[in-house]
């Protein structure tokens, strides 16, 4: 990345402009409506305003407030599996309770573990969250650690590492992972804690309930001198109102002049490497997916004598091509067993889920397209689209195939990983109806060539339907 000394100076895309784009992924992961992230740095880049912070400051908070989430799919596994429910609707009905008094966390677990299911079993898996041994503070330190990495892996500022990492610290030390207390928590983490939930409940009950809500936990979960300094800026209705609206372009222009970062073509492969973390760490199914299927698109594409940009438009779409699946619930993307036509309809979303996130990040809007085909079928019978080979782009065909691959060569809920052999005859079976035979003879000359090519096979331990396209 690149800082430019004055607006356009520098070339590539404002980092601003990607970063808020890509947010919305992060508001998937947590349950929350679209623009969460961005709405959070608007109040607490408010914050920082009244405060008087340096430039210097505000850029790491600017990053900050948009990133804070960048860890949270580290959890995601672990949550639907501890509440036995979908992790998206737990975390953002957490996002409203004073989980530290012992009758709102109470009443929480009880709406939320194992929901349809018999009483008896709700109330045994809530009594194990209740009085088993303490399991929060080690979701929250998966969180925050995973984010704080995400941060450096973008170049951004140890300051915002700093701040995502503890950004669920509370003033008083009643918080996690650490138990900081008071000035002992980054200002840029007490800061986004505040901005972030009053967020939302600025966005489920309005402006009045939520800085309510701030007061009544100043001096427990937040800093009070923070909240006096939003307090301060009730009667700014027109601030207030304007988060009911889209704040995308006022988001951008918050980023302190004289500091803008460009993303140039370096860092935007490093971006789109990052989010594959976030998009992978979803579930322990998927664990390096994205990276995997970038590696053997660009195997296929040299075989067919992609040019050096179409090589790398190629791998972007191939590590983002998942992030819709931020989306879809852990019970879901984990459930050993046949999928019921509710929970694939879920499934199915997930390509459209990825086309509207990077239709929004400009130099991403032009893969969307691509990214979002990769279970499209030759014969026009995959989804989301449904569309037929005439349509699908030859990257669109590669990026198919490679995404089989990747998926039948690592492990799944329901198989075993199978072996390099079981893997090319599922390929070579459904060339033609499902899949491009001209990517699929590529790949086998590319696996010829290079037999180490793409994550090691772990053998069969289960069957595998007769069909590439259900793995």
């Amino acid at each position: 990345m690149t800082e430019g000394t004055e607006r356009g100076e520098a070339p590539g895309f404002r980092l601003s402009e990607v970063i808020s784009a890509l947010s919305y992924a992060l508001d998937l992961t947590e349950g929350q409506p679209e623009g969460h992230s961005i709405r959070t740095c608007l109040i607490g880049m408010r914050i920082g305003e009244e405060l008087g912070l340096d430039a210097g400051t505000r850029d790491s908070l600017f990053y900050a407030l948009l990133m804070k989430d960048a860890g949270c799919s580290a959890n995601a596994a672990e949550t639907s599996a501890l509440f036995g429910a979908d992790d998206p609707a737990v975390k953002r009905s957490w996002k409203m309770v004073d989980w530290r008094r012992s009758g709102p966390g109470l009443r929480h677990v009880l709406r939320s573990v194992r929901p349809g299911e018999p009483v008896g079993l709700r109330l045994k898996q809530a009594w194990r969250i209740v009085a088993g041994p303490p399991i929060t503070a080690d979701l929250v330190r998966a969180r925050c650690e995973r984010g704080a990495d995400i941060a450096r892996m973008l170049g951004l500022s140890t300051q915002t590492a700093a701040a995502i990492r503890a950004l669920d610290e509370h003033w008083d030390g009643g918080g996690v992972p650490l138990g900081l207390r008071g000035e002992e928590i980054p200002l840029l983490a007490r800061i986004a804690s505040l901005a972030q939930t009053v967020e939302v409940f600025h966005a489920a009950r309005g402006t009045a309930a939520a800085l309510a809500m701030a007061r009544r936990r100043a001096g427990r979960w937040f800093d009070p001198a923070l909240v006096r300094v939003l307090d301060g800026t009730r009667r700014d209705t027109a601030f207030w109102n304007a988060l009911r609206g889209d704040v995308r372009a006022r988001v951008a222009a918050l980023e302190p002049a004289g500091r803008e970062m460009r993303a140039d073509d370096g860092a935007l492969d490093r971006i789109a490497e990052a989010f594959a973390r976030v998009i992978d760490a979803k579930s322990p199914y998927t664990f390096r997916h994205s990276e995997g299927v970038a590696a053997y698109a660009e195997a296929i594409g040299r075989v067919l004598g992609f040019s050096a940009p179409a090589q790398r438009d190629l791998r972007r779409a191939a590590l983002l091509h998942d992030i819709g699946k931020l989306g879809v619930s852990n019970r879901i993307l984990d459930k050993p067993g046949k999928l019921t036509e509710e929970e694939f309809a879920a499934m199915r979303l997930h390509p459209e889920y990825t086309h509207r996130i990077l239709a929004r990040v400009g130099p991403f809007r032009e893969l969307a397209e691509l990214a979002a085909s990769h279970h499209e079928r030759m014969d026009g019978r995959g989804y989301h689209r449904g569309i037929p080979a005439s349509t699908l782009s030859e990257a669109a065909r590669v990026l198919a195939v490679a995404d089989v691959c990747d998926a039948l060569s690592a492990a799944r809920p329901y198989r075993g990983a199978l072996p390099r052999e079981q893997v090319l005859e599922i390929l070579g079976r459904d060339a033609g109806p499902a899949l491009c035979p001209v990517s699929v003879d590529a790949l086998r000359q590319a696996l010829d060539a290079d037999p180490g090519l793409g994550p090691p096979a772990e053998g069969p331990s289960g069957v595998v339907g007769s069909s590439a396209v259900s793995a």
